[in-house]
């Protein structure tokens, strides 16, 4: 029989997802439609959601990226972008488009209005939350399209698909990288770490909390637990009982944080969201971010982070390593294929 205090807990769990719903329910308020396809949607499409900000220059390759993966329609909240964005998202048949001036930070860094979203039109289907800068892969999925791998995941009675947040940077400081709208990011960002990342089982949530790659070596050597949470649950096939708890990196309820990785000793499939962050622009971008202080939930401490981004470091060393293909990252353990062929 539970004991009272594991019942208590299961209580308080419970109580912090509904509040989340809630929380996401009242946020769409904030969202003004500027292009609403969603009468589009069809029962089994792949709905992709994201929230973005000045991304003009990373759009034309995500959406053909994501296209060629199978997304049939993309739901995205334009958070005031003032290069185009919207113009550009509100031009495209296959997009439905959000404004808002609202505060990210207060949002929940942009998940509060994802959730939104979601709830109203992704129940039911096979949903991907990624930031403009993500470019998710998986084992064939140069051959095998996102609507074949829900399939598979469906079969195998699982509702969600981990992976883990590539760092991806050039050779050279990052103010020489040259990129053209439209062009494959990899091709400008072509190397990676592939070694120095650790990994912790997270006791109250469940999740898996893997840091490392360039940016902490780089950024956060002193202090090292300051760095990103690189693991991420970015496909979910949605229920509207389902929220996230801190971005797409941990969600509830909880057991759903377990389902992507294996504890048996065997391995359950995987991913990998290539990271495009070091852009040309990063500079720029981190100095605006500096100022409008969104992104993180503690102002003013990444401002060294912040002031090293806008002096272009060199993220390159003789031990990075070139990007080829999902092959390379499933050797080298960084992705699985699991029983998926």
């Amino acid at each position: 029989m539970p004991s009272a205090r594991s019942l208590w807990s299961a209580y308080k769990w419970r109580r912090r997802r509904q509040l989340r719903i809630a929380r996401a329910f009242l946020k769409r308020r904030e969202l003004a439609a500027l292009a609403d396809r969603t009468d589009q949607i069809a029962p089994g499409d792949v709905l992709a959601f994201t929230c973005l900000r000045n991304e003009v220059q990373r759009l034309p390759y995500f959406l053909c990226h994501y296209r060629g993966l199978g997304v049939r329609h993309f739901l995205v909240v334009d958070n005031d972008s003032d290069d185009g964005s919207g113009d550009y998202l509100a031009a495209q048949p296959d997009v439905s488009l959000w404004h808002t001036r609202a505060s990210y930070r207060a949002a929940r860094f942009g998940v509060d209005w994802m959730m939104a979203l979601m709830q109203r039109h992704g129940v039911g289907h096979w949903c991907l939350g990624v930031d403009a800068d993500e470019l998710l892969v998986y084992p064939h999925h140069d051959t095998r399209p996102l609507p074949a791998l829900c399939e598979f995941l469906e079969a195998e009675g699982e509702v969600a698909l981990g992976a883990l947040m590539l760092d991806l940077y050039p050779e050279g400081p990052l103010d020489e990288v040259a990129y053209r709208p439209g062009q494959n990011p990899v091709e400008a960002l072509g190397w990676y770490d592939r070694g120095n990342y650790t990994i912790v089982r997270k006791p109250d949530t469940g999740a898996l909390w893997i840091q490392g790659g360039p940016r902490p070596r780089m950024f956060f050597a002193d202090r090292p637990e300051r760095g990103p949470t690189l693991t991420k649950i970015p496909l979910v096939k949605w229920h509207w009982r389902y929220a996230y708890l801190n971005s797409t990196h941990v969600m509830l309820p909880r057991w759903l944080n377990g389902s992507v990785y294996e504890t048996g000793g065997g391995e359950k499939l995987s991913g990998v969201l290539l990271h495009t962050k070091f852009l040309p622009g990063i500079d720029a971008k981190s100095a605006e971010e500096k100022t409008r202080r969104q992104h993180f939930g503690e102002p003013g401490a990444f401002d060294d982070y912040y002031d090293a981004l806008t002096r272009s470091p060199d993220l390159w060393t003789a031990s990075s390593t070139r990007y080829r293909d999902w092959r390379q990252l499933e050797a080298e353990g960084l992705m699985s294929r699991g029983g998926w062929g």
